[in-house]
């Protein structure tokens, strides 16, 4: 099936914008609290980088197991907004509820919640982004929609710092204000999302069928999982500079500045994608997130460190959107939201060895033997990617498959 070119801003679909929007109210709502939970664990209720990495790491790993299960039944129910709407209002009323929190593992317990919610929409959401714009554009509207995600997470943190600097809010209130938005985000859905198209050749599965991946996505995944294993989360950052200062109303700038830059790389990656191809883009971004890694084993200075960390944001927009556009081209047209749940199993497979390795070393032998780890690991998926060559699994798989 070949597609034309879309017409002007033909990739600027209604469901996009919208969701768009809720992704950017519910970051903000999240990234008020998300750039403040290491001070929180680690500072007020007394856990480490150890107790850190756990509650990310079993986080995303039940998200992202999640997000397999929802998608294979969102394709074979034929519907996906259903598990957006549910998705999105667990998270809301779940999120706030660590202001209550009075150790780590109440944490872990309001996190699982949270990201339960996550799980449960992600992989529906991203099938009705791609069902709704034509497939030579899916970069564009990727990279908009992760565009205003970051855009989230630069509200976010700056509402935290100017109630905690300027309003004198205490810690544990402003957790609790962060329903506001979430709950925005319901309205929206409700108002201004419809159920995309399916595609003309769709076919709604059964739960039993395909239940493994085709091969060319399979290829894929592969070096995805050993990719994952040296991202550890970016609250290891955060965890970084909290350990170098005093200032916990700075914590939210030094996150908002690093969404900044992931937003603007956002809407720059999916355009590159689209242009050169997912392959090569994606190339770039793991090489850059191998070589800030092994940058933060280093460096020792406050100011370069976040300096680093803001820069950092770079890779970002080189793999994020490209990898949701290489996924989207592997993806048969029946199985569309499974696709992405296999990916999301994949990432959030690698996350909970990947954060509770990063912060068992990080404990015991230091954050350069922590970061330097990381980065291994990812240049080793860096190395596979590249030796990849994917094949299709539709005949709509474009040449950014092969670029």
């Amino acid at each position: 099936m070949n597609e034309a070119p879309p017409s002007g801003r033909a990739w600027l679909h209604r469901n996009v914008v919208a969701l768009g929007v809720v992704s950017l109210l519910t970051d903000t709502a999240s990234e008020m609290i998300v750039p403040l939970l290491p001070f929180f664990v680690g500072t007020m209720l007394g856990g480490g980088a150890q107790a850190l990495g756990w509650i990310e790491g079993a986080a995303n790993l039940l998200q992202n197991v999640l997000k397999l299960v929802t998608g294979r039944v969102a394709d074979r129910m034929g519907k996906n907004k259903p598990f957006v709407l549910l998705g999105y209002s667990l998270s809301s009323l779940a999120r706030p509820l660590v202001g209550v929190a009075l150790s780590p593992l109440q944490v872990l317990f309001v996190r699982l919640a949270d990201r339960t919610g996550k799980g449960i929409r992600t992989s529906p959401r991203d099938a009705i982004v791609m069902n709704s714009v034509p497939m030579s554009a899916r970069g564009r509207a990727f990279g908009f929609h992760r565009a205003l995600d970051h855009g989230g997470a630069v509200l976010g943190p700056l509402i935290a710092f100017l109630m905690l600097s300027e309003g004198g809010v205490e810690l544990r209130t402003l957790f609790l204000w962060a329903i506001v938005p979430g709950l925005l985000t319901v309205v929206i859905l409700f108002a201004f999302v419809r159920e995309s198209e399916r595609p003309p050749a769709f076919q709604p599965v059964r739960f039993s069928d395909g239940l493994w991946p085709d091969p060319p996505l399979r290829r894929f995944l592969a070096p995805l999982f050993v990719y994952g294993l040296g991202t550890a989360s970016d609250l290891f950052l955060l965890f970084l500079v909290g350990k170098r200062t005093d200032s916990l109303a700075g914590l939210p700038l030094v996150w908002m500045a690093l969404h900044v830059v992931k937003s603007a790389s956002s809407l720059i990656g999916g355009r590159i994608a689209d242009a050169i191809g997912a392959r090569i883009t994606l190339g770039v971004g793991w090489a850059l997130h191998a070589a800030f890694f092994a940058a933060f084993a280093f460096v020792e200075d406050s100011s370069t460190l976040v300096a680093l960390i803001v820069a950092y944001g770079l890779q970002t927009g080189l793999t994020e959107g490209p990898e949701k556009t290489l996924l989207a081209a592997l993806a048969p047209l029946d199985r569309r939201a499974q696709a992405f749940g296999w990916y999301y199993f994949t990432t959030g497979l690698a996350a909970l060895p990947a954060s509770v390795l990063f912060g068992t070393v990080f404990d015991r032998c230091g954050k350069s033997a922590a970061f330097l780890t990381a980065a291994a690991s990812s240049a080793v998926g860096l190395i596979l990617l590249m030796a990849l060559r994917p094949g299709r699994s539709t005949p709509a798989a474009t040449a950014s498959v092969a670029s």
